[in-house]
């Protein structure tokens, strides 16, 4: 077998001296204030055929180098002969990039948007992020071409894909409630899942008196595939914009809308379930503590109401978390005593995590919704300070978003469409206006295990005083 490693090497080192000797000649020319002379241009035009020359030879060589290397056989011998030949292998560098995360799923959007859903005219535009994202491009060529279970030159494009969509479904987790929250519990789709939600009864008994017989009572909770999905609508100019600002743009609009969609529709009380179509609020039904005060005191003596909610259901706090908004937050720190000591100490606004807050920790969001004074189920103004126990709230999220994109479409540019449209419906043509509609999609569910699991304050201005 050739010594393909040795011929790569070789020819490697012939290609740096030419391109030493080329940057040579253009620093003599450079220092000197000339253009290069007959000789000097016939030298350098000379070098650069032959690097071009070695590029493709190396090409050609990594190929075979691959090629063999498949072929290859374990040679007969003894242990030891076995472990010497691993040990004198060829050394293999694995090289990570330093590319925001998120970045893949973005260029996957934009050569899609760029190339107007033309699956090889958004490979070939994929080309130039070969560098830092090669996945992009394995994913698009994969999407040409068909294949089957069993091609094992598809096993790759499609781990990238998945890959790809959970560094997505990572980089967009942070930003909402629901990933901030430790401990939800987790469930597949379409499984149902047994409660208890009536227990038994047993009482003193006299000698020789009957023993009382009691019965349980259960029922049952499901979570089907309820579906959130946006659209985003980008100029053709914005997404022939290759520059690193153009994907951050489209990344953090996509990251940024389905985050604070989902965060309102998982704490506002108003959001009833939807049959078929999406889950009730965690906190829909709860009647809450009003807030009776806005200094310490009336903090102290509300927490005790709420949280005197869970132990007469007899339900533990342990697992429990607050969430509220930073706004919220800030007045609790700034709370201090006759002596300018802090009242609750444990509260921290990094913008991440909201620290403790009677001991449980916060999660800070302001997409929790406030009550503008005329909202069920009470009339005061003022913001929510949600208690939920994560690990009786069931979460059901397949935790990947898929893309389509499209510049022929006619879309209704309202946040909440018709349906069906009418007479009065308005709408835009993508391709009159030159813009292109990136839609994402996710699939996620959650609901309560037991119906006490979330309890909240409402009418909370807690520091305005």
């Amino acid at each position: 077998m050739f010594k393909y490693a040795e011929q790569i090497a070789a020819f490697e080192t012939k290609r740096a001296a030419l391109v030493a000797a080329n940057v040579a000649i253009m620093e003599k020319a450079a220092n000197e204030g000339t253009t290069l002379d007959a000789a000097q241009t016939e030298e350098f035009d000379g070098n650069q055929a032959d690097i071009a020359s070695i590029d493709e030879h190396l090409k050609r060589l990594r190929i075979a180098e691959k090629a063999a290397g498949t072929a290859a056989a374990p040679v007969a011998g003894s242990d030891a002969a076995a472990a010497g030949a691993a040990r004198s292998g060829t050394r293999v560098e694995v090289k990570g990039t330093n590319v925001p995360k998120g970045t893949s799923f973005t260029r996957y959007a934009m050569a899609l948007a760029r190339s107007k859903g033309n699956l090889m005219q958004a490979a070939e535009i994929a080309k130039s992020w070969a560098d830092s994202t090669p996945e992009v491009e394995t994913i698009l060529r994969a999407a040409v071409s068909a294949g089957t279970t069993t091609d094992t030159a598809w096993a790759k494009p499609l781990v990238e894909y998945q890959n790809m969509s959970s560094e997505f479904a990572e980089l967009l987790r942070p930003a909402t409630i629901i990933g901030r929250i430790a401990g939800l519990r987790r469930v597949p789709f379409e499984i149902k899942i047994p409660r208890q939600v009536g227990g038994s009864s047993v009482g003193w008994v006299g000698e020789g008196k009957p023993k009382p017989v009691s019965a349980l009572a259960f029922d049952q909770i499901s979570l089907g595939r309820a579906k959130t999905a946006g659209i985003v609508v980008i100029t053709d100019e914005l997404a022939r914009a290759s520059s690193p600002s153009a994907e951050t743009l489209v990344r953090d609009d996509l990251v940024a809308q389905t985050a604070q969609f989902l965060d309102t529709q998982f704490v506002d009380p108003a959001k009833a379930a939807s049959s078929g179509v999406s889950p009730a609020s965690i906190t829909n039904g709860v009647t809450p503590v009003v807030a009776s005060g806005t200094d310490s005191d009336a903090v102290r003596r509300d927490a005790k109401a709420l949280m005197g909610k869970f132990l007469a259901a007899n339900m533990s706090l342990a697992g429990a978390v607050w969430i509220m908004t930073e706004q919220q937050a800030l007045g609790f720190a700034l709370m201090t005593n006759p002596l300018g000591q802090s009242e609750f100490p444990g509260l921290a606004i990094n913008g991440a995590s909201g620290g403790t807050f009677m001991g449980l920790p916060v999660v800070l969001s302001e997409n929790i919704p406030a009550n503008a004074g005329s909202g069920s189920p009470v009339t005061g103004a003022g913001g929510r300070i949600i208690l939920a126990k994560a690990s009786e709230i069931l979460l059901a999220d397949d935790g990947e978003t898929m893309l389509d994109v499209s510049s022929e479409a006619s879309l209704q540019m309202e946040s909440a469409p018709t349906s069906p449209p009418d007479a009065t419906t308005v709408m835009l043509s993508l391709w009159q206006n030159n813009m292109i509609g990136i839609r994402a999609e996710r699939y996620i569910n959650w609901g309560k295990r037991r119906a006490g699991a979330v309890q909240f304050i409402d009418s909370a201005n807690y520091g305005t005083a």
